[in-house]
């Protein structure tokens, strides 16, 4: 039997959709189990500050449809040092705090494998970032909300393109990751997508504006880590290269991490909160719950850190036939 009598939750990283959804989801499926939950504020700066606060049933009400985070996030370069870790310790065990259940990325799952290692308290994580770049889940929690996002915004641009017969680079988030380009390119039928996946995308992208003849109406989706650079560069080195075009660079920017969660970020963020804090009941820790072919899984913090997830080399094909 768990010992657990009371959790914690925080949120850390960059916002995503469904954040709000998933400590819902956490504290009601915490107090089923009869347990205490306390949220943590501001990430793990308020671990190490003690900014905690009770959470009961009616402090989650109606927030299921919110974007961003109740509980804020913030940067903690304090808790990367042993001291800062020892001082979020200490807090902890003040207020008799048992187990922690964090909702992020791999610098908040880096953070909590690290932390969970020195301290004798489990720290379960659950997948929250729009770049859906986590190994050991096929998605996480916001990427949807961000994908249908980007679809709109590109959906709105291509009107005045065509009406002007210009040629738009819009940049997306994915400072490492295609995930979010590749797959809105193909549902909004870019005609070519940059991501920091694929080498050697320059020299494709002026073949294919080479052989465009008069089509002057275009939409390139940008990763902003590709290699080739961000929209705006891109967009001016492109004019100058081809005067024919009238080129436009539209960056999206931090849009796509705002929003009311999509139906399936609210499952999503639902059903691992849940999974969450059934893991902790089961005596797990330093684990992230990950949905997998619709399925809860159980992947360890140092796996989903330092494994790479792959992009589906079949979709590069596809947005390559249906871009011709």
């Amino acid at each position: 039997m768990s010992m657990i009598k009371k959790i914690g939750v925080l949120t850390s990283g960059g916002d995503a959709p469904g954040m709000n959804a998933a400590i819902r989801a956490v504290v009601r499926a915490a107090l089923r189990h009869n347990l205490e939950v306390v949220g943590i504020r501001k990430g793990y700066k308020g671990l190490i500050d003690g900014e905690f606060v009770p959470l009961a049933s009616r402090n989650v009400s109606n927030i299921i449809q919110r974007g961003g985070t109740i509980l804020g996030t913030a940067r903690s370069p304090e808790f990367r040092t042993p001291e800062g870790r020892q001082k979020a310790y200490g807090n902890l065990v003040g207020a008799s705090i048992n187990a922690v259940i964090v909702i992020g990325g791999d610098g908040t799952f880096n953070g909590a494998g690290l932390f969970s290692s020195e301290f004798d308290i489990p720290f379960v994580g659950i997948p929250g970032t729009i770049d859906n770049d986590l190994y050991g889940t096929d998605y996480t929690i916001g990427y949807d909300t961000a994908l249908n996002t980007v679809v709109e915004a590109v959906d709105r641009i291509r009107d005045t393109a065509s009406a002007h017969d210009r040629m738009f680079f819009i940049e997306v988030m994915g400072r490492g990751a295609g995930f979010i380009a590749l797959h809105s390119g193909i549902a909004t039928g870019a005609e070519a997508i940059l991501i920091p996946e694929v080498d050697g995308q320059e020299d494709s992208l002026h073949d294919y504006l080479k052989s465009q003849g008069n089509k002057s109406s275009n939409i390139i989706l940008v990763a902003e880590g590709n290699s080739v650079g961000g929209a705006e560069q891109i967009a001016k080195q492109i004019q100058e290269k081809y005067p024919e075009y009238d080129v436009r660079a539209n960056v999206l920017g931090h849009m796509q991490r705002g929003g009311s969660p999509s139906a399936f970020d609210r499952f999503l963020a639902s059903r691992l909160g849940v999974a969450a804090v059934d893991a902790l009941m089961d005596n797990q820790r330093s684990i992230m719950v990950g949905f997998v072919n619709h399925d809860i899984v159980h992947v360890p913090f140092n796996k989903t850190i330092n494994a790479s997830k792959n992009l589906n080399k079949i979709l590069l094909d596809v947005a390559d036939i249906l871009a011709h």
